[in-house]
């Protein structure tokens, strides 16, 4: 059919934001239709799997639209949907698929052809709302086999599986809903390339992390696809490698959720312009969702922004915007609360449009993506001179500079104290964010200084949703990695030279070689997160003998460089790591053009041979021994409880210590653990620089303080999500018991303690349990009352990194 009428507004798709425009141009009493390519409304919520539980998220947000939303089922809100278009009588056009869509220069009248049963179609419209959607584009695996029979990339109804192995890969929200839909009647795997869950809804990871701990799903975490396989009629071959190395599982089907990306030629034939060639990105957009074509606004997942009740807001208020009666944003009002103490007066849009003109970081960050982004972080505006964090602290925030400056102190190999400004636009805070290790520098606010900082969480959300963030992240990690350890050495233009020359991000699993002895050298390693040992072959042994241990943030390889000689050592990774590779031939380039950092490398280079030609006339213990502990995980620990067996004589007075201090329950196991030659390794906590515990505690209750001691606060719930994570087994579930009289070490003086009878009175064992674990004793200004109590010094707390040190 030809539509003759000249509408006023004609909306592309029927999704939330969709919906919620033509509910608004209804109720403004302006001409409209709204087409949809499907016989039903909605078609992306529509294709969700049966039974799905809708969130109503952001929560912070109020709703903005004639139509109704709340937290509810799929098919119910389908069905209120439905009955309120119909109600408020919506012009909807079913069966409208649009191909094209042309704008008059002269009179800026839109064209725009659809296809249906009835053949084509032509509609004419002063303005456009294009909401589409990326239902259509899905993306797929992209490794051999994504097409196999049994490889799916979407779930309409959990129930028709029974009895079957499922993987399912994904850890978003979608991901997340099939695996616990399938769970109930099937054998399920997740697959999550991240370490925890970061990119989903807060009830989805409350949920699958639920149903982990119970054993209803398996997660494997730090996971990625390497090829699916398939003979005849067997079940498919899923092969992929996680944090032990490569896995495979035999699969009745493989249900991939990885999202979509906006189909892009259809739009850009429609004359809307992209920022950059990523398929991910999306179209460039005003403050009012209008497009570089005019009169064009495009609304929902297509801007940038997925979540139901947002996009039911932009449709909302694009029509508003339309008619000439402009709204403020839902956030508006908050955003401004948290900007008062900077832009006071100064519209939300203006600050952000000037911050993300400012940061680079954010260059590529979506307008909706910032504010969410924003309404998570808090704005600091300290004095010049305050502290903004100190150096070996143990917090993990980031910081975008907004105004101003800030001071980094760094301390060179001559002890001397450095200060290197960061000028607005700058950002720091990612090395303790991506590596979990401690603070590598002090800094100190500087003059007119004003900072963003942002929570752990959400910053990995915004590495994980847009590419150039990431990418952003890893070069100004290695620039700021190398002004740590090189910046006495190096000039700022040294350094930029160093990251202008190209870095290469790789990933290894545990007990993979980064580089073995006798390679040629292909760079120098920036250990981004994790740890490695440096081991050399020993012929004698018939094996390799680990002669140090290397933490994140510090670099490994670049003594072949200045020799141009193949690699004198093994690298090898202790748990997984990730390490930024630095070309060859620039870093060559560099050591020649400066000096000092020569001078450096060559002093290392003198004293590692000396250090090799004394360890091959000793006996290996120190080298096993290194090995033994390594291999109980002790490489990511931040702090370690070693027993000197040839000085213990088993009086237990550790243990008893502490649970003297702690209310009864000691949080080590002394006769526990495994020993090699004469030291021992207890059941106690480790301190894990990432700690596994920390990473499903639904309150929130593990915490970490500034000196690294990881602790369970008041506020936990019993849930039992740290003690089945920790692979070392050092949390246990306990309730409190009465401390012993006299207080202190009271028992190792007197022998005092509860009686039975008083132990029987106080103590109710159907009080609910709650986790309890090591805490360093933070609170007791003497240190650790397990190391305390030792009467003969066999007892030590000591990091990894300064005990290898000691023992090379």
């Amino acid at each position: 059919m030809d539509a003759t009428e000249l509408y006023e507004i004609v909306i592309v798709g029927s999704g939330p934001a969709g919906l919620s425009a033509a509910a608004r141009a209804k109720a403004l009493g302006v001409r409209h239709v709204l087409l949809e390519s499907q016989p039903h409304l909605s078609d992306t919520i529509y294709q969700y799997q049966k039974g799905k539980h809708v969130m109503a998220e952001p929560g912070i947000l109020p709703l903005r639209s004639d139509l109704s939303f709340s937290a509810g089922k799929r098919e119910a809100l389908l069905s209120a949907w439905s009955q309120e278009m119909g109600q408020q009588n919506v012009n909807v056009a079913h069966g409208q698929r649009v191909s094209a869509i042309v704008r008059d220069a002269d009179s800026g009248i839109f064209t725009l052809t659809s296809e249906g049963a009835g053949g084509k179609s032509t509609w004419q419209s002063r303005t456009v709302i294009l909401a589409i959607g990326l239902q259509g584009n899905i993306r797929k695996l992209g490794v051999p086999g994504e097409d196999l029979p049994g490889v799916q990339y979407t779930l309409s109804d959990p129930d028709e599986y029974s009895g079957e192995t499922i993987v399912v890969v994904g850890a978003g929200d979608a991901g997340i809903e099939n695996a616990l839909a399938l769970a109930e009647k099937n054998t399920v795997y997740i697959l999550n390339r991240q370490e925890e869950f970061a990119t989903c809804k807060e009830g989805n990871r409350v949920l699958i992390t639920a149903a982990e701990k119970s054993g209803k799903i398996k997660v494997r975490y730090s996971a990625t696809t390497k090829h699916i396989e398939r003979a005849d009629d067997t079940p498919l071959l899923f092969v992929f490698t996680g944090k032990h190395g490569e896995e495979s599982v035999h699969a009745h089907r493989v249900i991939a959720r990885l999202g979509a990306t906006p189909p892009r030629k259809l739009i850009e034939s429609f004359g809307v312009v992209f920022p950059n060639a990523n398929p991910a990105s999306t179209p460039a957009l005003s403050d009012t969702y209008e497009s570089n074509v005019p009169g064009l606004y495009i609304v929902g997942a297509l801007g940038g922004y997925p979540l139901i009740k947002q996009a039911m807001n932009q449709g909302y208020e694009v029509v508003q915007t339309i008619v000439g009666k402009p709204v403020q944003p839902a956030d508006e009002s908050l955003l401004r609360e948290k900007l008062h103490p900077w832009r006071t007066g100064m519209q939300v849009s203006q600050v952000i449009e000037e911050i993300k003109g400012s940061v680079p970081l954010f260059a590529q960050v979506t307008t909706l993506q910032l504010r969410e982004f924003m309404l998570e972080s808090t704005l600091l505006t300290p004095r010049q001179g305050d502290i903004v964090f100190r150096k070996f602290d143990y917090t993990n925030t980031f910081y975008s500079i907004l105004e101003g400056t800030v001071e980094i102190e760094l301390t060179g190999n001559d002890g001397k104290v450095r200060n290197i400004k960061l000028d607005k636009g700058q950002y720091f805070g990612e090395m303790g964010l991506i590596s979990g290790r401690r603070r590598t520098a002090t800094i100190r606010a500087g003059e007119n200084c004003v900072l963003m900082e942002t929570p752990r969480r959400t910053m990995l959300k915004l590495i994980a949703s847009v590419d150039d963030v990431r990418k952003r992240m890893d070069m100004v990690f290695v620039r700021n990695a190398i002004y740590n350890y090189l910046g006495n050495m190096l000039s700022r233009t040294a350094i930029d030279a160093l990251v202008a020359g190209g870095v290469t991000v790789k990933r290894y699993e545990a007990k993979q070689a980064l580089f073995k002895e006798g390679d040629e050298p292909d760079g120098m390693y920036l250990i981004r997160r994790g740890s490695v040992t440096v081991s050399r072959r020993d012929d004698s042994r018939g094996g390799e003998r680990i002669l140090s241990y290397v933490a994140a943030g510090n670099y490994v390889g670049e003594m072949a460089l200045l020799r141009d000689a193949p690699r004198s050592a093994t690298v090898t990774a202790t748990v997984l790591t990730e390490a930024l590779v630095l070309d060859a031939q620039t870093v060559r380039d560099q050591l020649i053009a400066n000096p000092s950092w020569r001078k450096s490398v060559e002093e290392q280079v003198i004293s590692r041979t000396e250090q090799n030609v004394l360890l091959e006339h000793t006996k290996s213990r120190d080298g096993d021994l290194m090995q033994f502990l390594l291999g109980q995980g002790v490489g990511e620990a931040s702090d370690v409880l070693l027993i000197n067996e040839t000085m213990c004589i088993q009086c237990n007075n550790c243990e008893t210590a502490c649970a003297e201090t702690h209310n009864g329950t000691s949080r080590l196991k002394r006769a526990l653990g495994p020993t090699f030659a004469n030291i021992h390794l207890p059941t106690a906590c480790r301190h894990c620089e990432n700690p596994h515990c920390m990473k499903d505690c639904p309150p929130d209750a593990i915490g970490r303080s500034l000196q690294g001691e990881v602790f369970i606060s008041d506020a936990c719930i019993g849930c039992g999500n740290c003690e089945r994570n920790c692979p070392y087994g050092v949390i246990q579930m306990a309730v409190d018991k009465p401390p012993k009289r006299g207080g202190g070490l009271s028992w190792l003086l007197f022998g005092l303690g509860a009686t039975p009878g008083e132990r029987q009175a106080d103590y109710d064992p159907a009080v609910q349990k709650k986790a309890v674990k090591c805490d360093l004793c933070k609170d007791l200004k003497g240190g650790p009352s397990c190391v305390r109590a030792c009467p003969t010094g066999a007892a030590i707390r000591i990091s990894p990194e300064k005990f290898f040190k000691n023992s090379a």
